[in-house]
Parts: structure tokens; C-alpha cells; sequence
């Protein structure tokens, strides 16, 4: 087989990381085996001394995972991934696989709920200082990174208002204060944002999004360099067991297959969704990326390939006119998911990012006006049909 480093993006999505056993079968394989048989008590010995390269325990590694964090590495250009349960897995393990009490985190205020959670709540209980900023201020940035940090995580384009933060700028600042930079890019996904090129030192993904993509399975990734992965982050892995499970890893690879498929196209409707959105006078202002209107466009656009697959509105109505459009929907279901085949509604400030609170959510431009769209496959006129008839609804 080719380099999969040499291959474009749609290429190593299919064929990168390709592991065949003795059968030769086309498709992966799917090794759901929770253990794994030595020839002798010797060998078994040597694997555990770290003497013999040998599949021990699918907590630590499997056949079937493997080729998903193999493909994974390649995709997103990374020397080393590892898979995990979820997402929010992938995030935690990430943070707390390399800090310790007396350390200090500084993050983007604009995070996923649960994010934010770690790094309000939980790190905060284990001695470890932590910092919001205005991740579009680089200001406060340059302010918060003055003195030493020893890990810094950032959402961009943010979940749910689409901020985007200064990778590059961010990054440099970070690597001067010792920090360690993690970018959620689940938004942009690898085929749309490459952080590592534009200086993060680990990419976290919650791989039940576009990866997977049909809304089947639960998943998360970690991507960084080799020895970070091996010294630091595996340790860690390895002993709190937030391993992702063979099917789930079987299923996701499926998935992978067509992503480049669907991004493209559900990038392409949730622009034109996203223009349409602006032409209505019940809608006080419709983010997206790429759109003319968006505040940080021209920062978007050197840092990413495509606006991505979500859209956020924010009705002038408020909660009663978010709600009354979402109700009236036809096609487009109402779900807290993302990155899925079919239309996804959800309101912010009752579910994903209820639990920071209504001051956060101020800080954050969450009104209770906004509403995410997570656009899908379906034909991109019925789904404006379906927004133009439900927004009808509103009074």
C-alpha cells in the first residue's frame, strides 16, 4: 500500500491504517475479544516487561482500535492517537493524564458544557488553578499566559456560538508560558482545520460526531506526539480504562469512509441555510463561518478550509419563539447530538450549557433566543422549507 501520509484526505479515509489478518478480508475486522492468548508463560512475561510487541488486554489496545487510531493519526497528520469511550473521555484523559495539584490551566470561556464543568469544578478540586478568557481576545490571551501555565484548551469555532479562536497566535503565546495546547476540533473536524499545523500540541475529538457521523455509536480520539502519547498520556490510559470498545471502533471506521462525503455536502447546505436564516426579520442574527456577516470571517477563513456543519441563530422572540419554532418543526429533529445525517435543533441554554448558568451564558452571547442547527443530508430546500414554515409558527 501507498504512504497514507503521501494520499489525500478522502484516500486515507478509506484505506489508511488497514490491518489484515490471515483470512485477508477486505473489510476491517471486527476483534471483539476482551483478552489475548501467548504461546508460553515466557512470552507472556516478555510482553509485560515491554520486551515482545504482543496485544495483551483490549483495555490497553485491540486489533480492530488500533486500525481506527492508525487511520485517525494519518487523517489529522499526527505522529500517535488514542481511541476512547466518548468524547468527553477523550478530554479528561487529555487534561489529566499530565497535570498535577499547584498546576494552571487556562481555557476559552466558550467550551461545551461539560467542558467547562472540568475545568470550573473538577480541576479546581484536585489543586489545580484555572483561568477563563474571551478566546477571540488576544488580549487577554497575551494577560492570562504572562506568567507560567502548564496546559491551555480551546474550542474553535466554539460550541455553540462558533467563536473562533487564533490558533496559531494563541499557540505561540501558550508555548511561551510552558503551556500545553489542546484544541477540541470537533467542530471543524480534520478535514476542514489541521491544529497541528498551526501549533497545537494535541487534538481531542468526540469521534461520535462526523466521524461516525449516522448517530450509532459513542467515541473520542487523543492525537499528539509520539512520545507524548507513549510517556505521558498512556499511563494514564492504560490504568483508568477509558478504552473504546472494538465494535464501537468497527463502526466508526465504517463511518470514516464517507465523511469526506457528508462534510462536504452538509457544509455546503448550512451556508446556504445560514443566508437564508439572515433574510428573515424574525431572526436577530445567523453565525456561520464563511457568512460575510460573521465577525471573525477573515480569521475563519485563514485557519480553516469550510464553515463546517453548524448553524446558530438566535430568534428575536426569545426562549417562547425558539421553542415555538423547534416545535413546529417537520424534518428537523429536535436532539442535543451534532455531526449526525439528519437535521439536528437543540436550544443551549436548556441543555447542552444549561449547568454553567445564566450569567456564563450572557458572557457567552447564549441568549435564550439561540438555537444550533446541526445540518444534515436531507435536501437543502425541504430543510429551508421546514425552517421557513416553522419560523410561520412564530408569533
Amino acid at each position: 500500500m501507498s504512504d497514507p501520509a503521501k494520499l489525500r484526505p478522502a484516500t486515507q479515509l478509506i484505506h489508511a491504517g488497514r490491518l489484515r489478518s490471515n483470512f485477508d478480508e477486505n473489510a476491517e475486522a471486527l476483534f471483539l475479544t476482551s483478552g489475548f492468548a501467548y504461546e508460553s508463560a515466557d512470552m507472556a512475561e516478555a510482553v509485560f516487561a515491554n520486551q515482545l510487541e504482543h496485544f495483551q488486554y483490549s483495555r490497553f489496545a485491540n486489533p480492530t482500535v488500533s486500525m481506527l487510531e492508525q487511520k485517525l493519526a494519518a487523517i489529522e497528520g499526527a505522529e500517535a492517537c488514542r481511541c476512547t469511550a466518548t468524547g468527553m473521555a477523550a478530554v479528561t484523559a487529555a487534561m489529566l493524564c499530565g497535570l498535577k495539584a499547584g498546576d494552571r490551566v487556562v481555557a476559552a470561556r466558550a467550551l461545551f458544557g461539560s467542558c467547562h464543568w472540568i475545568v470550573s469544578t473538577l480541576l479546581p478540586q484536585y489543586g489545580i488553578a484555572t483561568e477563563f478568557v474571551d478566546g477571540a481576545d488576544l488580549a487577554a490571551w497575551r494577560a492570562a499566559l504572562s506568567r507560567p501555565a502548564a496546559l491551555v484548551l480551546l474550542e474553535s469555532p466554539s460550541n455553540p456560538m462558533l467563536d473562533i479562536v487564533d490558533l496559531r497566535a494563541v499557540a505561540k503565546l501558550a508555548h511561551e508560558a510552558g503551556a500545553l495546547v489542546v484544541v477540541d476540533n470537533v467542530f471543524a473536524t480534520p478535514l476542514l482545520q489541521k491544529p497541528f499545523e498551526l501549533g497545537a500540541d494535541v487534538v481531542v475529538y468526540s469521534t461520535t460526531k462526523h466521524m461516525d457521523g449516522q448517530g450509532r455509536v459513542l467515541g473520542g480520539a487523543v492525537l499528539g506526539a509520539k512520545k507524548w502519547i507513549e510517556e505521558v498520556f498512556q499511563p494514564f490510559f492504560r490504568n483508568t480504562g477509558p478504552s473504546l470498545s472494538p465494535f464501537n471502533a468497527w463502526v466508526i471506521l465504517k463511518g470514516l469512509e464517507t465523511m469526506s462525503l457528508r462534510v462536504a455536502a452538509q457544509s455546503k447546505s448550512a451556508e446556504t441555510i445560514a443566508a437564508f436564516l439572515e433574510t428573515s426579520p424574525k431572526i436577530a442574527r445567523s453565525l456561520y463561518p464563511t457568512l460575510p456577516s460573521h465577525p471573525q470571517r477573515e480569521l475563519a477563513m485563514a485557519q480553516m478550509t469550510g464553515g463546517g456543519t453548524l448553524v446558530t441563530f438566535e430568534l428575536k422572540g426569545g426562549k417562547a419563539a425558539a421553542f415555538a419554532m423547534m416545535n413546529a418543526f417537520r424534518i428537523i429533529t429536535i436532539s442535543n447530538n451534532l455531526g449526525d445525517t439528519k437535521s439536528l435543533a437543540t436550544h443551549p441554554a436548556t441543555t447542552t450549557h444549561m449547568r454553567i448558568g445564566a450569567e456564563e451564558r450572557a458572557r457567552l452571547g447564549i441568549t435564550d433566543g439561540t438555537v444550533r442547527l446541526s445540518v444534515g443530508l436531507e435536501d437543502v430546500q425541504d430543510l429551508i422549507d421546514d425552517l421557513a414554515q416553522a419560523l410561520g409558527q412564530v408569533s
